[in-house]
Formats: C-alpha cells, sequence, structure tokens
C-alpha cells in the first residue's frame, strides 16, 4: 500500500516537472522571437552617427538623401568585413582582446561627443533666401568651348584614339605587365564612358571647372562631392610634400584623391598674440569654415572642403604606404595614437596629431586635377608679408604702393587687381594673414579667376582684426560693383553674415561633434564685415572711380547701397 502511494506522488512530481519544463520552452522561444524581430531593425544612431544628414533643401548644400545615408550606414557596417584583406598586425590582435574594433571607435566617438543633437536654425532658411537673391543669380554670358578646362572626347577624337591604339596593339604585345591599374587591389573597376552619369563625382567636379569659376554652385554634384569626400572609404594615406605643416594625400577606390588636414587644437582655442602669422598652427575647422564663406561670398574658388571623424589606426596607421610616416607612429601616455610626420616645422614628437583614443577630427578638401593635365602658374602676391621678426614689406612701408602695381602686369589690365582685392576682402573677414601666393589655371592666361588655396591659418584670432590684411583694398580704393553689393546685402539684418555663415556650418558632418566656429567668430564676422564698407565709405569720399562695373542693370547704385 505504502509502495503504492509512493509510485503515485513520483509520477505527480514528474509531470510537474514536465510540465514546468514545457512552461519555460514556451517563454525561452517567445523571448529568442522578440529578441530577433528587435534585431531586425535598424539603428537610428550607430556607426554612422560619425557622418550625419544633413538637410537636402538646396542643391548647393552639403547634403545626403536618405537613401544614401543608408547606403553609407551599411558602408559602415561592412568595414570590419573589408579589413579582413589586412594582414593581421600585434595592434590589431590587441583590439581582439579587448573587444572587436568597432567597440573601441564606439567608445572613442562617445569622448569626443559624436551623436550630439544641434539646434536646428529657427525659422525660414535664411541661406536659401540669399541664394534665391538676384545677386547670386546674375545672367552670365554662355561658356565658349575654351572656356572649359577639361572636356570630353568628341566622337571625332575618340576614332583617333581607338586607331591609334590599335596601331600600339600591333607593337606592343599583351602583357600582364600592361594591364589598368584598375586590376590593383582595393580599385573599383574602371568603366567610365562619354556619359557623365559613368562619372564619380571628384572627376564630375574635374569637368566641371571654368574661365569663370571652380565650381558652379548650383550643380547638384556639389552635394554628391562632398558627401562621397565623407563616407568613402580610404583606401591609401600618404603624407603630402613641401609645406611647414602636416597635410596627408588621402586615396578613394575609384581614384579620387582628398588632401587632409588633421585636428590639432581646440576650436576655442585662439592664436597666441605674441605669435608671428607664421607660427601659427593650421586649423581643420578654419579649412572648412573657409569654403562656406567664400561661396557665401560669391567666389566659388575654393575647392569644396568637408570634415570627417576617421580612425588613425585603420584609415591611416595600418595601410599607408609611406614608410617615413609609419615610422613616426606611437601610443601617448594617456593611451591615444598619435604621429606627427615629417615636415618643415611643427612635426616632431613634440607636436604630435593624436586620436581619442583613435578618432580623428579632419578636414578633406578636394584635389584639383593633376598639374600634367592641367597646369598652374603661382604667382608672389605683390601684397606678400616680409616673413621676418624684424623687416616690413615695401607696401607696409609706401601708401601710394598701390600706384605701381597698377603699371605692372598682370595689373595693368584685365580683372587681376579686383580679383586680388577680392582674395583681400575674404582674407580679412576670416583674420588670414598667411597669403603670400596665389594661382591661376595656366590654360586661362590672365582672364581667368584666382585660386583661393591654403586656407589653414585662418578663423585663428576672435579677438582682434587685422587691418594691414585690407591694404589691397585701402591703398587701390578699387572693387567689384557685384561683390560690393554682395557684402552690402550680407550686412542687412534679413542676410546677416553671421547667420548664413552658422547655417551653412551646419550642414557639414563635423558639426554633429561641435559648432565650427564659436560664437566669437561668428560676431567677428559681422564686426569686420562693417569695417570693410567703412574702407568702402572713405573711398568713395575720396575717389570717383571705386567700382569696377561687372554687372550692368542692377537697380541699386554702388553708391546709394552704402549709404542705405
Amino acid at each position: 500500500m505504502v509502495r503504492r502511494n509512493l509510485g503515485q506522488s513520483t509520477r505527480s512530481i514528474y509531470l510537474g516537472l514536465a510540465c514546468l519544463s514545457l512552461s519555460l520552452h514556451v517563454l525561452l522561444a517567445f523571448f529568442c522571437l522578440s529578441v530577433l524581430q528587435t534585431a531586425c531593425v535598424f539603428p537610428t544612431s550607430s556607426s554612422s552617427s560619425s557622418i550625419p544628414r544633413t538637410d537636402t533643401h538646396h542643391h548647393e548644400s552639403v547634403s545626403q538623401s536618405p537613401a544614401s545615408d543608408a547606403a553609407s550606414s551599411n558602408k559602415l557596417q561592412r568595414r570590419p568585413h573589408d579589413e579582413v584583406r589586412h594582414k593581421p598586425t600585434a595592434n590589431m590582435l590587441h583590439h581582439k582582446v579587448r573587444g572587436s574594433l568597432n567597440e573601441v571607435a564606439e567608445k572613442s566617438k562617445k569622448l569626443i561627443g559624436v551623436g550630439k543633437i544641434i539646434q536646428k536654425v529657427d525659422g525660414p532658411s535664411k541661406l536659401e533666401a540669399l541664394f534665391k537673391h538676384p545677386l547670386y543669380n546674375l545672367p552670365q554670358p554662355e561658356l565658349q568651348q575654351d572656356d572649359w578646362l577639361m572636356r570630353l572626347k568628341t566622337e571625332e577624337d575618340a576614332k583617333d584614339t581607338e586607331s591609334q591604339e590599335e596601331e600600339n596593339e600591333d607593337i606592343f604585345p599583351d602583357d600582364s605587365e600592361w594591364q589598368s591599374n584598375s586590376h590593383e587591389e582595393g580599385y573599383d573597376k574602371v568603366t567610365w564612358t562619354t556619359d557623365v552619369e559613368t562619372h564619380p563625382p571628384w572627376l564630375r567636379f574635374h569637368l566641371g571647372i571654368s574661365r569663370r569659376e571652380l565650381y558652379n554652385r548650383k550643380d547638384p554634384n556639389l552635394a554628391q562631392l562632398t558627401h562621397y569626400l565623407a563616407t568613402q572609404r580610404i583606401l591609401g594615406a600618404v603624407q603630402k610634400k613641401g609645406g611647414t605643416q602636416l597635410k596627408l594625400l588621402i586615396s578613394f577606390p575609384n581614384y579620387g584623391q582628398a588632401l587632409l588636414k588633421p585636428m590639432k587644437q581646440s576650436r576655442h582655442a585662439e592664436t597666441d598674440v605674441n605669435l608671428f602669422y607664421f607660427s601659427d598652427f593650421e586649423r581643420h575647422n578654419g579649412e572648412i569654415a573657409a569654403f562656406h564663406l567664400d561661396r557665401l561670398l560669391g567666389f566659388n574658388r575654393i575647392p569644396p572642403v568637408v570634415g570627417r571623424l576617421i580612425n588613425v589606426t585603420t584609415e591611416i596607421k595600418e595601410i599607408t604606404t609611406d614608410r617615413r610616416l609609419s615610422k613616426t607612429f606611437f601610443t601617448s601616455p594617456a593611451g591615444n595614437v598619435c604621429f606627427y610626420g615629417q615636415c618643415e616645422y611643427y612635426c616632431s614628437v613634440e607636436h604630435p596629431v593624436c586620436g581619442q583614443p583613435h578618432m580623428l577630427e579632419v578636414s578633406l578638401a578636394t584635389m584639383l586635377p593633376d598639374l600634367t593635365i592641367a597646369p598652374r602658374r603661382s604667382w608672389r602676391s605683390p601684397w606678400r608679408r616680409s616673413y621676418s621678426r624684424t623687416k616690413l614689406a615695401q607696401w607696409e612701408k609706401d601708401p601710394a604702393y598701390c600706384d605701381t602695381v597698377k603699371q605692372t602686369s598682370p595689373y595693368n589690365q584685365g580683372t587681376r587687381l579686383v580679383d586680388l582685392i577680392d582674395m583681400a576682402v575674404l582674407d580679412f573677414l576670416m583674420s588670414n594673414m598667411d597669403r603670400h601666393h596665389y594661382e591661376t589655371f595656366e590654360q586661362f592666361g590672365n582672364n581667368t579667376f584666382l585660386l583661393h588655396l591654403d586656407n589653414g591659418r585662418a578663423f585663428g584670432r576672435h579677438s582682434q582684426d587685422e587691418p594691414s590684411i585690407l591694404a589691397p583694398l585701402q591703398q587701390c580704393c578699387r572693387i567689384r560693383r557685384s561683390t560690393f553689393l554682395r557684402l552690402r546685402l550680407l550686412s542687412l539684418p534679413d542676410f546677416r553674415l553671421s547667420d548664413i555663415m552658422r547655417e551653412s556650418l551646419t550642414q557639414d558632418p563635423l558639426s554633429r561633434v561641435a559648432p565650427l566656429l564659436s560664437e566669437p567668430h561668428l560676431s567677428a564676422l559681422d564686426r569686420r564685415l562693417a569695417k570693410v564698407l567703412q574702407v568702402m565709405q572713405a573711398c568713395q569720399e575720396k575717389h570717383d572711380d571705386v567700382i569696377y562695373n561687372d554687372i550692368e542693370g542692377h537697380d541699386q547704385g554702388p553708391r546709394s547701397a552704402v549709404t542705405a
């Protein structure tokens, strides 16, 4: 009897355990299903947060479409698989022990503030209203064939090339040594044709350079180009020769290139008043802000520049083929990956460029066509500084210096003098004293615009202005009518330069980290603009031929524009 009762109780226990086990399995199944469904939803802020989407209200903005943003996010998510091709190093193995490289990068991004929400500009877009203004949409004569820097081959040219290639095939046998570079590891296979749609953005930019300007502000390729610079996988990094400070030449899979300048100091750091202009550090945000300011002034003479967060380890150190550069990498006592390169001045272990611990802010400037394809001429500026601690330049000692310049070629004819004064106004607004040379494309001769290159020393000091930068305007009292009217427009409350500049800079990817220009720098723009207009008013009180009339039929005269 007792044995029968024990058997029944045992069966009851087994049955209870079986029911409990079944219930746990059902709960586990529901939990796994919910986890899988959650994993299928793409995160709104992940690795792509370092390359944020920007507004797409107008073609000229530095922006991304939702589709391109998703594509860039997918590319970034595939990065670890792409990097498997590289040979494992001790540094990579070290990261495997501590966790994946993506986790390290995410921690670095949090340290430097990536993903912070930037306040949007309240009210209607002043930037859009500015670019819709008639002064930014002046009618221009149609460009002729010889007004373009580069052009696609015509059908006749293509036939001549084909016949020449056939002759070469008879002379040179087929050999693997003559393979196209497109077969190299990492590079995209070149399939470009005469169809513009097959060209990468950097090539479209080159084909858009004309005698009149470096790019057309309304060209939708401008947004594609800056998005390309901010998102494309970096294939190579070598140090660019020449110059006083560190610069890198960055290569992309489809043969595009960009000039990299790294972050060396905080945006809020102001240049010491005791430093000479040639002793100042170059600033990556200065390069970016200079491009935006040049565009807002209607010049379009600075190659497109965009900010980007890069991984010093995976996107420079592990892929560089520059042995001299690779020898300068080290890990700082704080655990940050640093390098300093080799250059004339600030390339030493005392002046390193460091990630936090791997992530680094940089500016990427679009490269101009190769000099073998489009040669450029370098001109020494008549208002070049002495670059001496004791000596003054001639223009600093002679108030009538411009009279001599006006009698010297190429400033004695054409638009070269007012082109130079345009550049002086730009430099004064951003407080750039380091303008010793400028360049032009040889193909266009003297009848073309000036390239406003190398602006790394801009926006270094906001608390004071440097009036000597305006010497060309003060001594020559000559300016383009279109430039003058745009300056006057940017001084009005509806188009205040600081407001327009702030809005324009929010379109750059690095604005998610922090504003590219601090508020004191933005306020300085308004203050300096007022001083430019004061100089213009003083010139008009002394001279009659101040305005070089490059536009006709505008309803507001230059003199009334100053006094209004």
